[in-house]
Parts: C-alpha cells; structure tokens; sequence
C-alpha cells in the first residue's frame, strides 16, 4: 500500500489545499446501517491521525430530523482534540448552536439553501427566512470568536427546480457573508455540475467582489464529475475543499445525492500534481477500509479499492 502517484508539479493550481472532511457528519447522516457512537468517536480520531486538519464532527440537529445524529453530544464530548485541528459542527438554528457551544464547539457552520424548495424541504423555512433564522446564530458565535462556515446548497442544480441561475446564488451566498460568515462553501447538493459551470458561477462571485480565498466547495459525485470540478475551482483560486472519507455520503433531504467526493482519491491527485495537502494516504485508506467494513459493504472510492485490494 506504499503506491502513490508520479510528480509532475502544477503550475495554475495552488500550492496548498486544505481538505475539510466531512465523513462523519455529512457522510454518516444518510447511511441506513447505524453507526455505534464509539465507532463515531474512533472514526474521528483516526481521520486526524491520518493528518486531516478540518474535521466535521457531527450535526446538531434535531434528531427526528436526522436520527443517525442523534448522539452529537456525547461523539462530541469524546473524541481527542488535537492541536491545530479544527472540528467544525452544523447549526442549523440558536437551539442547535446552544448545544454546540455547551458541548465546547469552537467551530460551527450553518446550512442555507440557494433554492426557495430546498429551504422548505431541509430547513422548514423559506428562502427569504433562513436568513434571519441565522443571523443570530452568526452573531452570537462572532460574539463568541467561534468560526462561522456558511454553507449554501443546490448552487448547481436543484431536483425540484432544475437549472439555478447564478445571480441566484450569488445573491444567497453574498447575503450568508454579509451576515458575518467566515467563509462560504458552495455544495453542489445532487452532484449535476460540471467543470465549465463551476468556473462561471465562481467568475459570478468574483465580479460580485467575492474573494475566492474565502471560499470553499463541496462536490457530490452522481455522474463522476466532483473531482474534475474540484480541479476547476481550484484553478479560480478556491483552495478549500469538502470530501468525505471512503466516498461516504448522501443527504437525506434530496435523494438524489450520491456520496461526496472521496478524500483518498483527491489526496492522490493532489499528491500527482505536487500540491501539499498534509494527508497521509495509507492510513487514511485504511481507515476507509475499517469503516466499510463496519457499514458492510465496499468502499465507492476508486483509490480505496485500488490500494486496499479490491475491499
């Protein structure tokens, strides 16, 4: 399992990529097998032994609405910590966020939708009121120096509406922003992007005076596409990225979505195109394995079957 990929450094990419995974949250939360709360512990602490430096841990949710979460507390309290890494949690409302601050969360994210169906369906809101569902939660977290993602889903498509219009979501993810957001990540909820679209809808946010530092991407893979469009947005500038480990993944508001884009099989092109992103492939492989195993079936990551023998 010692293979990785030949050299051949990038000159229009970054040099460095900071690799937010979302494995046990986004990646557990649609599973139909449940996950015992220790293994969600130890899931967490072997992503940061694999070097991983963003870890979203879990989801403060209400747990009708996502049962296989229900135990964000206590995966919370007891996983280690380590130095420099950051444990992001979602919020999706002041009751979610008072959870995650008594459970000691230094780090949260709130979920927006670019689609006014999308927001009714996950957030029993409207589009116009998720804004001010968050504001609140944003301001209290600044008042608190805890680090806010604003996250902003059906950027690409949306399974009720069809094409969205990038004003649209320009529109939306500027106003997360302006509520004070430290950063946006655009989720590409059903996975129907392709490279070409991701460069204009990050060209939008740039003529919108967005800095693309700022911005992250999360990229479902129903139709193959999430890497290549993760090299797009890479090559506007974005240099935070959402995976999830093994390919983990779904969201069980749109069933449509597949799992995200593997964590092994951005690490391997990474590592091809020379870019440093910290993460130690074996053991992270390893980890995918393990967690395959628990779920009881094969792993969907390309680099996982390749390097762990067909597991």
């Amino acid at each position: 399992m010692s293979v990785l990929p030949d050299v051949v450094p990038a000159t229009d990419l970054p040099g460095r990529i900071t690799i937010v995974e979302v494995g046990p949250r986004d990646g557990l939360q649609n599973e139909k097998a449940q996950v015992a709360t220790p293994a969600k512990i130890e899931f967490i602490d072997r992503l940061g032994a694999a070097g991983l430096t963003a870890i979203e841990a879990t989801s403060f949710v209400a747990p009708e609405w996502v049962p296989n979460l229900a135990d964000a507390d206590e995966v919370f309290r007891s996983f280690s910590r380590r130095p420099g890494v950051r444990y992001p949690v979602l919020v999706p409302n002041m009751v979610g966020f008072q959870r995650a601050v008594v459970a000691g969360a230094t780090d949260i994210a709130v979920f927006g939708s670019a689609t006014e169906t999308f927001a009714r369906k996950n957030l029993g809101s409207t589009l116009e009121a998720q804004f001010e569902m968050f504001a609140p939660v944003v301001a209290a977290a600044r008042e608190r120096g805890i680090h806010v993602r604003g996250y902003l889903s059906m950027c690409f498509g949306d399974p009720w509406e069809g094409r969205v219009p990038h004003e649209v979501v320009v529109s939306a993810g500027t106003r997360l922003l302006g509520l004070g957001c430290d950063e946006l990540c655009l989720g590409d909820t059903i996975g129907v992007a392709t490279a070409g679209q991701v460069t204009a809808l990050l060209g939008a946010f740039a003529d919108a005076g967005v800095d693309p530092a700022t911005m992250g991407v999360h990229f479902h893979d129903t139709y193959g596409q999430a890497l290549a469009n993760t090299l797009a947005a890479m090559r506007c500038g974005v240099t935070l990225v959402d995976t999830s480990a093994g390919g983990l993944g779904g969201c069980p508001f749109a069933k449509s979505a597949t799992g995200n884009l593997a964590t092994e099989d951005l690490v391997w092109a990474l590592t091809g195109l020379g870019i440093e992103h910290g993460v130690d492939l074996a053991a992270l492989v390893d980890t995918s394995v393990w967690m395959a195993g628990l779920l009881g079936r094969t792993s969907p990551s390309a680099v996982v079957r390749a390097l762990a023998g067909g597991h």
